[in-house]
């Protein structure tokens, strides 16, 4: 059984990330995809039709040299436009609570030391934590994303005078730490959702007691690496329908008019269902993140270590 309340190094971070998943895999994903598996396939179903035929038509304007064609194609279509887009942003945001929360109520549970949890379990604590969830959405939409964005973006620009590129590993990391410490405190401690923002962004450059140094550097260490990891994989799986498509496109010979469309047929939809694929591999990769997420935020609650060790004491006592 894995210790969370504890001190860890760098290295440690890493390790008991992918030793989480040795340990308790199994049974994480089993439930991760009882409780995401029809917002998965639902997600993947309007990325493969709904912007497939989107993608035709703009590859297929270009093709035969119809200036016009796309806009009336929009004016024509444009009940299916919106209907997809507000299927596909309330798809989204619900994957998206459901994604990151799971992984917080998980691993509340076998901190507090369960050892076998169920899907009930999980919808029960969604159940009990509604309030909290509406509240936190609301905080992370108007509160948090748009300074994060700006800091971002601002960062992302700077890429083009090239020092861009060491900021921006910087700070990722860093927004990305403070968002996840915000999810595990909010539903770890009793502290409402402007006291948890304070505690997530404190936390990364201290602790509590003030007596031990900055633990920034191996919380963004760990973070960064898993995160190049996760990027690595899931870029080999984005990779495959983009070459795909450049191979369709090269392959295939369009007749006099060019009206022949490189995302249609049999190669469109394999694109397409690569591209599904690949989106679901980034969803279920991102629980590395929010694992290593969950033992830094456990690593910093210094004060829940000494609890932890004198109830084990006590247990050893009553054994004896």
């Amino acid at each position: 059984m894995m210790q969370f309340y504890k001190n860890r190094d760098f290295g440690a971070f890493v390790s008991d990330s992918f030793g989480f998943f040795r340990l308790y895999g199994k049974n994480y994903f089993k439930n991760y995809i009882l409780l995401n598996g029809l917002l998965l396939i639902l997600m993947v179903v309007v990325v493969i039709f709904g912007y497939r035929e989107l993608l035709m038509q703009i590859f297929g304007s270009n093709i035969s040299g119809k200036s016009s064609y796309l806009e009336n194609y929009f004016d024509e279509n444009l009940g299916m436009f919106i209907t997809v887009g507000i299927l596909t942003f309330i798809l989204f945001l619900v994957l998206m609570i459901v994604n990151y929360l799971y992984p917080v109520f998980y691993l509340r549970r076998l901190a507090a030391g369960e050892t076998k949890i169920s899907m009930d379990d999980i919808l029960t604590d969604f159940r009990n934590n509604v309030k909290k969830i509406g509240i936190l959405c609301l905080g992370m939409i108007f509160i948090v994303s748009p300074p994060a964005l700006i800091v971002m973006g601002v960062s992302y620009a700077m890429i083009l005078i090239l020092i861009g590129i060491p900021i921006m590993l910087f700070v990722f990391p860093t927004v990305m730490n403070i968002v996840n410490f915000l999810m595990y405190d909010f539903f770890n401690s009793k502290r409402g959702f402007f006291e948890s923002l304070s505690y997530s962004i404190r936390a990364q450059f201290s602790y509590a007691n003030g007596r031990e140094k900055s633990p920034y550097w191996k919380y963004w260490g760990a973070t960064l690496v898993l995160f190049i990891i996760m990027y690595i994989i899931t870029t080999v799986f984005t990779m495959i329908p983009m070459i795909i498509f450049f191979a369709t496109m090269i392959t295939t010979e369009p007749d006099g008019n060019f009206e022949q469309n490189p995302l249609s047929g049999s190669m469109g939809i394999l694109f397409f269902v690569m591209y599904g694929f690949s989106l679901l591999v980034s969803f279920f990769l991102s629980n590395l993140m929010y694992v290593n997420s969950g033992l830094i935020y456990y690593d910093s609650r210094r004060d829940l270590h000494q609890q932890v060790e004198l109830a084990e004491i006590d247990t050893i006592g009553s054994n004896e």
